[in-house]
């Protein structure tokens, strides 16, 4: 079994809702292990217009290539009303595979370890809360990269939508 990361994010109509949803959609998956979610953050967009973002992050283990892994994130978003009319375009709903164990995957439709998240507060925090010690092939620990992050606006949403931790 492969532990993966999905990332999930958008800027249009329930976010929250959809987000939750996505998380059911792949743990309903039986060829799929939802492990951990993150809580959820709010962040300003980045290269792109519209609505701020909600994003999250889960890990799963699954048997599954990382193409038919993506194949499943990408029927999610279908099913959500995702449209790619340009690029960073305002979204219902948003999964990327950000990493699948440590290998490294170099294809037209994809790229593992996803080769912005360090650039991203939006993915790389709600990743390193649940995964603090994470290292990948190309970036090394992940946590050196906060501080380049550091000024974008992002916030963790307290309530309902981000349970508790326990130590």
């Amino acid at each position: 079994m492969a532990l993966a990361y999905i990332g999930l994010g958008g800027n249009i109509g329930d976010t929250r809702q959809f987000i939750t949803d996505a998380i059911v959609c792949l743990a309903l998956n039986p060829e799929l292990q939802v492990k951990t979610r993150s809580c959820l953050y709010q962040s300003a967009p980045v290269n792109a217009t519209g609505n701020d973002f909600i994003n999250a992050v889960v890990s799963i283990e699954t048997a599954l290539t990382p193409e038919d892994l993506l194949n499943i994130c990408q029927n999610i978003e279908f099913s959500f009303g995702r449209e790619r009319p340009y690029i960073n375009a305002p979204r219902t709903l948003d999964l990327d595979v950000l990493a699948y164990d440590a290998i490294s995957v170099q294809k037209e439709k994809l790229t593992i370890p996803h080769p912005r998240m360090v650039e991203r507060a939006f993915v790389l925090l709600p990743l390193l809360e649940i995964a603090p010690d994470l290292e990948l092939p190309g970036f090394g620990k992940l946590s050196q990269y906060v501080d380049n992050v550091a000024h974008q606006r992002i916030e963790k949403i307290k309530g309902l939508s981000c349970p508790i931790q326990h130590h």
